[in-house]
């Protein structure tokens, strides 16, 4: 049997920014154990993120060249599918190479241990048939993509799978309609494939207001993704390398590819957790402090019972529990985490939702600011969105939302207003950059003391 100090089982996001902040705490004294199967890094690097937001920008790049944006400008491009998704791939090598293989070389305290692991006390796991102890365990074992069940759904690809696809579709069927569906059908889409989206919900976006999901959508439908929202599916047909989507209300055939993107689950069944005396619903349960329903044990990132799965936050969550372990008292104010669709434009969130605040009963003000307002969106070419704050009655922020080219490069703009319980009085009195698009954040702000539309540029 071997013994350490802190055994995290998971080496994704939350594993790995727990083992080198528990490593940098203790001067790399602390010996650690960090457990886990599949390639290093998790979803994120791997299957996530990183080459998610590659196969957008990379989109990005071919239908601009196709159609350039400007007047008196010309230009044409092809694509070879296959060789840019080889180039895709080797990308996604090399960033998990320097950013964790890499990375683990300067941790001589922390062993990697390739195995599954599942508990058999509360302060034991097994591991490739062999038992490990340790004072205090952090479990971050991520999610996986969660499959409907819908009759004759067998050929088809995920998140974690697209990337093996080598040939472009001609026609592609997205099932879903949360931020990862919409992001890989804005990609394909902008590469030419005729995409259709389909979901059971008759709205896309579970979190943001209509207002801000009516922007999104039609600025997709003008990239020509059509929607099918609100369907009851039957079965899925697949005959002669086609598939036919059969729904209660009509057949929608033809399409070369489907794509499901439906959201992800916990990856916990393996681990035993009762065994450890930990307690999951839909989750593991976790106090504001991430320790679970036993105490040496806490949990961090995908594998807990909360609503937002994203790798920053996973990585702040496996911070704050190495602390909390080691003394601390941290937790993390859910509203001052921001969240973004990597679609153009952008949808970028912070802080409350208005439908939030009204289940809350607490009085609000708002303010919307159409981004044709915004000189440097108008140079941009685009004129689809909005930026939209909305203030409690002492003028302090309490959330941000941003439908805008960029808006990821902006929105922790506001998780520092919200942070700091500024209001829009401070957001006003901030001097920003001239013609930004992040300027319309300041916009919004002003709105709530003038008519902006008989405003000059820079006005304060």
């Amino acid at each position: 049997m071997t013994e350490y100090d802190l055994a995290i089982i998971g080496w994704g996001a939350a594993g790995f920014a727990a083992a080198i902040k528990a490593s940098e705490l203790t001067s790399n004294q602390m010996k650690i154990a960090l457990i886990g199967t599949g390639e290093l890094g998790g979803t994120c690097v791997n299957v996530g993120c990183v080459p998610s937001k590659f196969l957008i920008e990379a989109s990005k790049n071919y239908k601009e060249a196709k159609s350039p944006a400007y007047a008196g400008i010309t230009s044409s491009a092809t694509i070879d599918f296959s060789e840019f998704m080889e180039s895709l791939n080797k990308f996604v090598s090399g960033e998990r190479e320097t950013k964790y293989t890499n990375v683990m070389k300067n941790f001589e305290n922390i062993e990697l241990i390739d195995g599954l692991a599942k508990f058999v006390d509360n302060n034991t796991i097994s591991v490739n048939n062999t038992e490990i102890k340790a004072t205090n365990f952090i479990i971050a074992t991520g999610s996986r993509t969660f499959i409907p069940e819908i009759r004759g759904l067998t050929d088809y690809y995920t998140s974690d799978t697209v990337w093996e696809m080598r040939k472009l579709p001609g026609k592609l069927a997205v099932i879903g309609s949360g931020e990862v569906a919409l992001e890989l059908a804005y990609a394909f889409s902008n590469f030419g494939s005729e995409v259709h989206i389909f979901n059971r919900s008759n709205r896309i976006l579970k979190g943001f207001d209509d207002d801000v999901n009516s922007q999104l959508t039609a600025a997709l439908k003008s990239n020509g993704i059509v929607f099918h929202l609100g369907v009851n599916f039957y079965e899925i047909k697949n005959e002669d390398g086609k598939k036919d989507i059969v729904t209660w209300t009509g057949t929608f055939g033809d399409f070369d590819e489907i794509i499901v993107a439906t959201g992800r689950m916990p990856n916990i069944d393996g681990l035993d957790l009762r065994a450890g005396g930990i307690t999951a619903d839909n989750g593991i349960v976790v106090n504001p402090d991430f320790r679970t329903t036993n105490p040496k044990i806490y949990a961090a990132g995908d594998c807990v019972r909360q609503s937002l799965k994203l790798e920053t936050l996973a990585g702040k969550e496996g911070v704050i529990a190495v602390e909390n372990i080691l003394g601390g008292n941290r937790k993390i104010n859910m509203q001052e985490v921001p969240w973004v669709v990597f679609t153009e434009p952008n949808v970028a969130s912070v802080g409350y939702t208005e439908a939030e605040l009204k289940k809350k009963h607490i009085e609000y003000d708002v303010r919307i600011v159409e981004l044709k307002n915004v000189v440097k969106a108008n140079i941009l070419n685009s004129y689809t969105g909005i930026a939209k704050i909305i203030s409690g009655k002492d003028k302090k922020i309490l959330g941000i939302h941003v439908i805008a080219p960029m808006a990821a490069e902006f929105i922790t703009e506001g998780v520092y207003l919200i942070k700091n319980g500024l209001t829009y009085d401070d957001l006003i009195d901030t001097i920003h950059v001239f013609p930004t698009v992040a300027e319309s954040i300041k916009i919004t702000g002003q709105a709530f003391i003038r008519d902006i539309s008989k405003m000059s540029c820079c006005m304060d």
